[in-house]
């Protein structure tokens, strides 16, 4: 299996001098195809800061980020945006949708932005809410959907671009139980059906026990379980 998304020595710090704290410290790392990840850790070790890090969304002390095999370091930053629109989908705790647009617009974004032709966009979007359960739900807006809804848009607007990887941060952590259980499998199973690697941050084990692959951050140090 190849690689989406790799890491070689990276290191994270903030401050400088006697000041300075070590994040995370000489990690190495892969993600390879159709792999489920868990990353696990306290509150504040970093996972995040990770996640971020993997995503090209910060840039790391020292060390590479490697996303589809390619350098992040030595692109630009239209260059890093367009790589990590092609590769990855992004889960957050909250789930960021604008409130003025409905679930179908919301979910097209992606593609939108990209000058995507506007009714294939909206197809796509269409079909992708049918697979998270909201074929009936496609002209609400967010303030009409409950939290379990509003998430499914955000998991199929992660989706609609097919990503190589999805990246998943606490995605459930806003939710109740039922709700939570619901949103775990379904991002299980769009794992599983559209062959998308899967990485997971969590603090949560009964989440990481569902992953193939489970790795703690400790101190500043990624080590397997």
């Amino acid at each position: 299996m190849s690689n989406i998304l790799e890491c070689r020595s990276l290191s994270f710090n903030y401050g400088d001098g006697n000041s300075k704290t070590s994040v995370l410290k000489n990690l190495d790392f892969r993600v390879k195809t159709e792999e489920r990840i868990a990353i696990i850790g306290q509150s504040g070790c970093g996972k995040s800061t990770l996640l971020n890090l993997l995503a090209g969304l910060d840039m790391p002390s020292q060390g590479e980020v490697l996303i589809d095999n390619k350098n992040i370091a030595n692109m630009k930053e239209r260059q890093r945006t367009e790589l990590r629109a092609k590769n990855l989908g992004f889960v957050y705790q909250f789930h960021h949708l604008l409130k003025d647009f409905s679930a179908i617009y919301n979910t097209a974004l992606p593609l939108l932005i990209n000058d995507f032709d506007k009714n294939e966009a909206l197809t796509k979007a269409e079909n992708i809410l049918k697979k998270v359960g909201l074929e009936s739900r496609t002209n609400h807006k967010p303030s009409e959907l409950s939290g379990g809804e509003r998430q499914r848009v955000a998991i199929a607007r992660a989706m609609i671009t097919e990503p190589a990887c999805l990246l998943a941060d606490e995605p459930t952590g806003n939710l109740d139980e039922r709700n939570a259980k619901d949103i775990l499998d379904l991002i299980i199973e769009l794992n599983s059906n559209q062959h998308t690697a899967l990485l997971i941050v969590t603090h949560d084990l009964s989440i990481a026990n569902k992953m193939s692959r489970q790795l703690e951050l400790t101190d500043g140090h990624l080590n397997e379980r």
